[in-house]
């Protein structure tokens, strides 16, 4: 009979996290600028532990290399799988991050696509998603310009909102 695995897992600190995580999900943070709980986490930056059971102890990126069977017999070579929880205390960085080929011959890891769930957002909260460039000239130019009040797409949010975002999509939380 096979039982959950309970994960002890990283929080990293963030020039614009806060006390969200504590305040509001109950976490026992490390600091008052808490940006980002990696909750599942195989990544070198912050790997989980399993917390429980058999294989207490055991960092998640070993136990995946060492038992497929729990997770499928999945393919890939790495956990394909990262999830965090995001306390945004201010603006993000614009970000917009390779997919997996440019990712392992560049970087030499994977590329990035990302989905977002919004839990909980103050009334006025917004991310970037996306631009509004219709050529690469024009996002070139409005760049050079730092025109990005007419260059970035800005979606209002509220809790219970899902994004997709795929690798190569400008993004940025708020």
């Amino acid at each position: 009979m096979s039982e959950p695995l309970f994960l002890q897992s990283v929080m990293q600190e963030k020039i614009w996290g806060g006390t969200k995580l504590r305040d509001e999900f109950g976490y026992d943070i490390p600091s008052e600028k808490i940006g980002e709980y990696w909750a599942i986490s195989a990544h070198p930056n912050g790997v989980s532990k399993v917390a429980n059971g058999r294989f207490e102890g055991t960092d998640l990126a070993t136990l995946y290399a060492e038992h497929r069977e729990l997770f499928g017999n999945r393919l890939e070579p790495v956990f394909p799988l990262l999830t965090k929880i995001l306390d945004a205390n201010d603006w993000l960085s614009v970000q917009v991050h390779p997919d997996d080929a440019y990712g392992l011959e560049h970087e030499g890891e994977l590329g990035k696509t990302e989905c977002w769930y919004i839990i909980a957002a103050d009334e006025g909260s917004e991310i970037i998603y996306g631009h509004n460039a219709k050529s690469k000239e024009e996002l070139r130019q409005q760049i050079e310009d730092k025109n990005w009040d007419t260059l970035l797409t800005k979606v209002p949010v509220k809790a219970g909102d899902f994004f997709y975002v795929p690798s190569g999509t400008m993004h940025a939380i708020g």
